[in-house]
């Protein structure tokens, strides 16, 4: 009779925003494993690449998966939209599962950013200890908010204020709330005309770390054109856009700008 399946390591490592920015932890974790898995997203993948060359240069073989498909249409409810999301987390659990099966050994999962910021890895993870038994452990990252206020040279929250981190689909919930200091990821584009932003202060980033690294700062009613040709030669280098953004409004005790 077989007995229980052997437990498997899984390493979920941070890898900021790309090779320059792996940790010495980062670096050992990776060292210790026998093969790191990851998703491509598309035929020419630039963050696959980067994975890629992260696995070449620490003598880490890659195994590459191909992703499932998200339902990414306009205008779906917040229903519709988490349907698609929990969706979309199974198929991608399942894809890791039939992975982990075909590879044997320590495994490492290279996550973009930080693992406990803004990534699903984790909550896949939680899904798959139900099926396999798995001993996960986590490498923290470089956030792309430390590196966005290490570029501007800011503190991300002013004096005794909050410092308020959404998504830009929520972005009009979070002002509506009265949130008047609010950084802003996983942006598909920037839209923040009629949201009465035009005198608060932006400081936004984008590819951060990469050849076609953009930033631009002021006041958001001057530079929303200047953010848009950033986020073109940012692409135009890259290939990819990921950007980010800390939007604060005025103090309503002294005059504030970037």
């Amino acid at each position: 009779m077989s007995g229980p399946a052997p437990t498997r390591r899984v390493r979920v490592v941070g890898m900021g925003m790309g090779p320059q920015h792996l940790t010495p932890q980062a670096v050992a974790a990776l060292r210790s494993v026998d093969v790191v898995l990851a998703f491509e997203k598309s035929t020419h993948d630039p963050l696959l690449a980067a994975r890629r060359a992260i696995c070449t240069a620490h003598g880490v073989p890659l195994v590459v998966v191909e992703d499932a498909r998200r339902d990414r249409r306009e205008g779906l409810d917040e229903q519709a939209y988490a349907a698609a999301v929990t969706a979309w987390h199974e198929e991608r659990a399942a894809r890791w599962e039939r992975a982990l099966r075909e590879h044997p050994g320590d495994v490492a999962l290279l996550v973009w950013g930080d693992p406990g910021f803004y990534d699903s890895t984790l909550r896949l993870l939680d899904r798959l200890t139900q099926r396999l038994p798995l001993d996960v452990d986590v490498v923290p990252g470089i956030s792309s908010l430390s590196l966005l206020a290490a570029r501007h040279r800011i503190v991300l929250h002013d004096v005794a204020r909050p410092l308020h981190v959404t998504t830009g689909r929520r972005l009009p919930e979070a002002l509506a709330q009265g949130q008047r200091n609010v950084a802003v990821m996983l942006n598909r584009r920037i839209e923040l005309d009629g949201l009465g932003l035009g005198d608060w202060s932006i400081w936004w980033a984008a590819n951060l770390g990469a050849a076609g690294e953009q930033a631009v700062a002021g006041k958001v009613g001057d530079v929303l054109p200047a953010i848009e040709a950033a986020r073109a030669r940012a692409a135009a280098v890259d290939g990819w856009v990921m950007d980010v953004y800390l939007v604060r409004a005025p103090h309503p005790d002294r005059e504030e700008g970037p």
